[in-house]
């Protein structure tokens, strides 16, 4: 099916939100295949929320997404691949590890994968016209604030400590709060195919940020895409991504 052909989405069913547990709640566009769709994760805080994440950027976000209109939002990105960086201007100021703050400051479409994934092969259906794959731009963040490992971003009665991940890119992220045993994992592990060969992927960094989250005494784990899952499943899935990579 072509560009030509898909269907158009109305701005405001772009956009689904799904409550889960411990304040949590998962953003997506379902309209995206499953394999391309970036999970954004909001997390109500008593001072203040956190959003990690911002999907494509095709459809304004805040504007189509009720629980992000009012309160005082943390944005973090968790890496600068284009699904994750693309509503990021939306937001006063957007978090992201030095690594890769150069990435935001001027997000093109060469070195956030836009231009390898940004096509048909995408999309179930479209947003709302005048979209087009040919035109799609991310627009810079007003504000870039710098995160380094061991940082904490306090949202008053959570706390998420700042992990870096590099591997799958390198200024990647995880955001690990102890007390609830709750890691945001990023792009670095979810429940499905991993993507290992970007132009600043790295194997040596992937194994070993990979064996720092398998210390971790995680209770679940919410990734980048595809379902949440167990501690003991990113324990068995970081032991076989080992095994098979014999690193």
């Amino acid at each position: 099916m072509s560009e030509q052909s898909l269907p158009r989405i109305k701005p405001e069913n772009w956009y689904r939100t799904t409550t889960l547990n411990d304040g949590i709640t998962l953003i997506d566009e379902p309209w995206i295949k499953p394999f391309f769709r970036c999970n954004l994760w909001h997390v109500r805080g008593s001072e203040r929320d956190l959003l990690v994440d911002f999907g494509l950027g095709a459809v304004p976000l805040r504007r189509h997404v009720a629980l992000l209109a009012d309160r005082d939002i943390v944005g973090v990105a968790s890496h600068t691949h284009f699904d994750h960086i693309g509503a990021a201007s939306e937001f006063d100021c957007c978090h992201v590890h030095s690594a890769e703050a150069h990435i935001l400051a001027e997000p093109d479409n060469a070195r956030t994968l836009a231009d390898m994934f940004v096509n048909d092969e995408m999309f179930d259906a479209l947003p709302p016209e005048p979209y087009a794959h040919c035109g799609y731009r991310i627009v810079a963040p007003a504000k870039i604030m710098q995160l380094e490992d061991g940082d904490m971003i306090d949202l008053g009665n959570r706390q998420f400590e700042v992990i870096h991940t590099p591997g799958h890119s390198p200024g990647g992220i995880a955001l690990w709060e102890s007390a609830s045993e709750t890691l945001i994992s990023g792009d670095l592990i979810y429940d499905g195919p991993l993507i290992e060969d970007t132009w600043h992927s790295n194997m040596s960094d992937y194994a070993k940020s990979m064996r720092r989250l398998n210390a971790l005494p995680v209770r679940v784990v919410h990734g980048g895409h595809f379902p949440s899952f167990s501690g003991k499943r990113l324990n068995i899935m970081i032991d076989d991504w080992l095994r098979h990579h014999e690193l």
